[in-house]
């Protein structure tokens, strides 16, 4: 990066952390720290996207359209089902109980230890998850800029906890409002700056994207181990964005600070709205990058660490492969911009297809030579283009799209931690009693203790293995089961908190099971299918265990 760059990237980054202490100074309570209920619907709508849009979602998600198409929108297509459901049938009940944690609901339901149970079960997933939304981007920019990996996690870290800790939920909320202007103005600005450059037409590169099968949002295959299609995206998305959006502090906490249930409902209703619209877009940059990248020679793995090969002969002979074939297919692409004849195309996806063949096996020789080098490079296809081919200072901005993305994240979840901890564990069980003043030390310290343990997680990171497409696969873990607590709460008035405690305890190891079986290979079950499984699993072993239980007292 140029010196403008630096400059750009400092100034955005330090502008929204003071910004977000500026404007939570007022900030003198703990209830206000954990939750005030001052925010319009606007400002509610933008900080619940802001908490979903992690770094993943602008490093990986064009890389995932460069490689696959448009497919990937469908996780999404549950989303507006689930918010529609959320706010006939759930906040109100938390308005209602003016609750500051989704858990708190679970104590009058079932009793105590169902509700620090289902609170632990948050903190354990929130907890990690934390760790990998700020060593998801820090991995990734330490690979391609050079930095220190550990100083990278510590810095994004650092700057996060000092201002969830100072400021709480409005310092959370009044920074993510900046931060999603940021992105929103980094991202229109690499989209224009993409078609604006493409030797294609927007036309033309339309059609050819589309022949490339670069276009198919939808497929209605029904298949357990095809991770994006119809059938997983409405029913397997739909119960992780149930359980996400109505049962996950860092996000119940986002609608929670609405002036009322009405801009709750509507900060919902927004996200609902314009959640599948924006990935669609971000996906669509990936693909006009690649339309953008057959004009110009890409190296045979986007990720920079894998050139570390390049003298290995094998990879000598793929990379001779991989150009010629390049300049071939360049001369056909201009052939067929002048003539669109259905035998170029023909011809030019025979050629797409042995290129995607060559880099399969390269990443079959990364694999075998370099075991430790990670050979998936979607995460890489995006920052290798704005580091290579967009101008001084936009550079800097996007890494600082891309760090403030890491940084709404990560600092929702601390400040959800935070809460759960306090109000949940601490509160209620240790400190029923005490002044203000204390909570709201006790606020800062948690925060700060879970800034560290999320710090702690990424500097730790690399010792575990693909973790930067790992953070919904941790929450469908643990969403399903707690979302079934959730459901028997609404819609089992019968069953009591002994049989879903119990049934909690046996459910979730048998998720766990189920999730390492298909990682084993001993079954085929993509994770987005472990939501429904958990919820329902949940509700059948509480009925069952409720009448056990009635027949025993009887």
């Amino acid at each position: 990066m140029k010196n403008l760059d630096w400059a750009v990237l400092i100034f955005v980054l330090l502008f929204i952390v003071i910004y977000g202490i500026y404007k939570s100074k007022k900030v003198k309570t703990s209830a206000s720290f954990l939750g005030g209920k001052t925010n319009p619907w606007w400002m509610v709508g933008l900080s619940i996207m802001a908490t979903q849009a992690s770094a993943i979602t602008f490093l990986s998600t064009p890389g995932q359209a460069y490689h696959d198409g448009l497919g990937f929108v469908q996780f999404y297509f549950g989303l507006p089902i689930a918010m529609v459901i959320l706010c006939v049938w759930v906040l109100p009940k938390f308005f209602k109980m003016n609750v500051l944690t989704a858990y708190e609901y679970l104590e009058k339901r079932f009793g105590l230890s169902t509700r620090i149970l289902t609170a632990i079960l948050f903190l354990i997933q929130r907890g990690l998850a934390a760790g990998i939304t700020i060593f998801a981007p820090a991995i990734i920019l330490s690979t391609i800029l050079g930095w220190n990996l550990i100083l990278t996690n510590i810095v994004i870290g650092t700057l996060v906890t000092i201002y969830t800790l100072v400021g709480g939920t409005e310092a959370v909320s009044q920074t993510q409002k900046q931060q999603m202007i940021v992105i929103f103005i980094g991202m229109f600005l690499a989209f224009f700056l993409i078609v604006e450059n493409l030797p294609l037409g927007l036309n033309d590169a339309l059609l050819y994207s589309g022949q490339m099968g670069k276009l198919n949002p939808v497929s209605f295959e029904f298949n357990l181990n095809n991770r994006y299609n119809i059938w997983s995206a409405f029913l397997g998305g739909t119960f992780l964005f149930l359980s996400y959006f109505g049962t996950d502090q860092s996000q119940v906490q986002r609608y929670l600070t609405g002036k009322s249930l009405k801009e709750a409902r509507l900060g919902l209703l927004f996200n609902g709205l314009f959640k599948i619209p924006m990935q669609f877009f971000i996906l669509f940059i990936g693909v006009m990058v690649f339309v953008f990248f057959q004009f110009e020679k890409t190296p045979l793995n986007f990720n920079p660490l894998s050139q570390t090969l390049k003298n290995n002969t094998e990879y000598k002979i793929l990379n001779s492969d991989f150009d010629q074939l390049h300049e071939e297919k360049k001369e056909k692409i201009i052939a067929w911009k002048t003539d669109h004849s259905e035998k170029t195309m023909s011809e030019l996806k025979d050629l797409q297809a042995k290129e995607v063949v060559i880099r399969e096996d390269v990443k079959k020789l990364i694999n075998k030579v370099a075991p430790e080098i990670e050979s998936n490079d979607k995460d890489y296809v995006f920052i290798y283009y704005i580091l290579n081919y967009l101008p001084t200072g936009i550079v800097g901005l996007l890494i600082a799209v891309i760090l403030s993305a890491a940084m709404s994240s990560t600092s929702s979840e601390l400040n959800a931690l935070a809460t759960t901890t306090v109000v949940d564990i601490y509160k209620r069980n240790f400190a029923p009693d005490i002044s203000e003043k204390k909570y709201l030390n006790a606020s800062r310290l948690f925060t700060l203790m879970w800034g560290m343990v999320a710090i702690f997680f990424a500097v730790n990171a690399s010792l575990f293995e693909n973790l930067i497409q790992a953070v919904n696969i941790i929450g469908s873990l643990f969403y399903g089961v707690i979302l079934g607590v959730f459901a028997i709460a609404f819609l089992f008035p019968k069953i009591g908190g002994k049989a879903t405690m119990w049934s909690i305890l046996i459910v979730e190891p048998v998720i766990i099971l189920l999730y390492f079986l298909d990682v084993k290979e001993v079954i085929q079950l993509e994770f987005l299918w472990l939501n429904p499984i958990g919820c329902l699993l949940m509700i059948g072993a509480a009925s069952l265990l409720e009448g056990m239980f009635k027949k025993v007292t009887i």
